[in-house]
């Protein structure tokens, strides 16, 4: 089959660009590296849609994040994936950095954002009690909030796929030819596919992937550490409270999630592009730092460390999204770091543009599903509603994850629905099984067996998160 279009990458972007295509008469696919989607810099980000008073006034970066961020609630509501508009404060510790607020709330009424305001430091802790007496001022933004990165991905992809999008994982693409009407990709296996169009959507890849055409992008890889504290915590603040940021970035957050946590971080540092370890320096940091914002947080209630990577590129401070210099239908989307979760609903839609520029007729598709309907989380039910599903399928009334309530029916939804779930990590960020206080020390040996006995294969092949991670050794008895 040749392929009108081929996205190369799972991420936010890549998801976003295949749902927004999947609306037209258009063959579609999708080729990831991993063994699922999001599992790039989606994975581990600050999950805030930001407003977009950061931006520096005429950059894409500015005008794609206040679009993109205008966009978001009514997408997250047609994908059924959990938005917050919950607001942020960029707070300010003496005069010199409330100039600085001042600056940005000037610069975000330049850029459009909506709902800006300079407080003060007692209205912010007003609005806000676990803020420090030290915070002099904030900037208030009332357009911000907040979503999970790859549960909009993971639905994005899900819809792009029940609209006859193909997704191909493992596939990691090692060389692409062009006879001047198709590109054939061929990955590392010596998997091929063909297609009429690329989007290089490949995140820190994407400029490895452009050179393979003939473009040459350098990116380099910023490593952020974040702490994530168990839900016992995540009323301590109810809007994302920023730093006043530096040149070397947006600096340490606190933010509750959509799920209830309460997130810090992250640090800021450039790294190797494989490079996702936490260290005692970063977390230090982190801790040092945040409790300069608010006072309170409660280090013992930490249930997991990470650490993200953003793509920053060496050419640009802005989002590359450009038509190929070499390769006329080829294009690519390069740079994509913060503010992309915020912007990722506009950059589709620029992209689709793009390809229309260069050649890609766009008829619409009538029988287009528009929206998405997630598994559902047992735990977010009434007691009638709960009741009712176990009538209907007795696997929903078997909890497998006892921390966060995810009951067999959910893991098996997960296995089954588009885009599927065929690793414990998989499950993990579908339905949370694992993600509560003892961090999956209860619930993987479940999990593991049910997806062994619903793809048809033996639990030692089950793996953590593709590739070599398997969890067993042998076979049990």
């Amino acid at each position: 089959m040749i392929y009108d279009v081929a996205i190369i990458g799972a991420g936010v972007t890549g998801g976003l660009t295949a749902a927004a295509l999947a609306k037209y008469k258009l063959g579609v696919c999708i080729v990831e590296a991993g063994a699922d989607v999001a599992l790039g810099a989606t994975k581990a980000n600050s999950a805030i849609v930001h407003g977009g008073y950061d931006p520096v006034p005429g950059t894409l970066k500015a005008e794609l994040n206040v679009k993109g961020a205008a966009m978001m609630a009514d997408l997250c509501r047609r994908l059924d994936v959990h938005y917050i508009n919950n607001g942020s404060m960029v707070v300010a510790f003496d005069e010199e950095q409330l100039e600085h607020v001042k600056m940005l709330c000037e610069r975000g009424k330049t850029n459009g954002v909506p709902g800006l305001s300079v407080i003060t430091g007692d209205e912010a802790r007003k609005l806000e009690p676990a803020l420090s007496k030290n915070i002099v001022g904030a900037l208030l933004c009332t357009s911000s909030g907040i979503v999970c990165p790859y549960d909009l991905t993971i639905a994005a992809v899900g819809n792009a796929m029940d609209n006859g999008t193909d997704l191909f994982c493992n596939f990691k693409v090692a060389s692409i030819s062009d006879d001047g009407k198709v590109y054939t990709l061929t990955s590392e296996s010596g998997d091929e596919v063909k297609a009429k169009y690329i989007v290089n959507a490949a995140g820190l890849g994407s400029d490895e992937v452009a050179r393979l055409y003939g473009d040459d992008y350098h990116l380099v890889a910023k490593k952020g550490e974040y702490m994530l504290l168990d839900k016992s915590e995540g009323g301590l603040v109810s809007r994302t409270i920023f730093q006043t940021p530096t040149k070397a970035g947006k600096g340490i957050l606190v933010t509750p999630t959509v799920d209830g946590n309460l997130l810090v971080g992250p640090t800021s540092g450039k790294t190797e592009k494989d490079d996702k370890t936490t260290t005692l320096e970063g977390l230090d940091t982190i801790k040092e730092k945040a409790s300069l914002s608010a006072d309170g947080i409660n280090y013992r209630a930490v249930i997991t460390s990470f650490a993200g990577l953003r793509a920053a590129c060496v050419e640009s401070e802005d989002f590359i999204l450009e038509v190929s210099a070499h390769s006329p239908r080829a294009v690519n989307a390069v740079g994509i770091d913060s503010p992309g979760l915020s912007s990722s609903p506009a950059i589709a839609e620029y992209i689709v543009n793009l390809l229309v520029g260069v050649g890609l007729a766009l008829e619409e598709k009538p029988e287009h599903i528009d929206t998405r309907v997630s598994c559902k989380h047992f735990r977010t039910l009434s007691a009638e509603e709960k009741n009712e599903m176990i009538k209907k399928d007795p696997s929903y009334g078997r909890v497998i994850c006892r921390c966060e309530t995810v009951t067999e029916g959910e893991i098996l939804a997960a296995i089954r629905q588009n885009p599927k779930a065929t690793t414990t990590d998989g499950i993990k960020r579908r339905t949370r099984a694992g993600m509560g206080r003892c961090q999956a020390g209860f619930c993987t040996p479940f999990v593991t067996e049910l997806i062994a006995k619903e793809l048809g294969i033996a639990e030692n092949q089950v793996t953590k998160t593709g590739g070599g991670s398997r969890l067993l050794l042998g076979n049990r008895k």
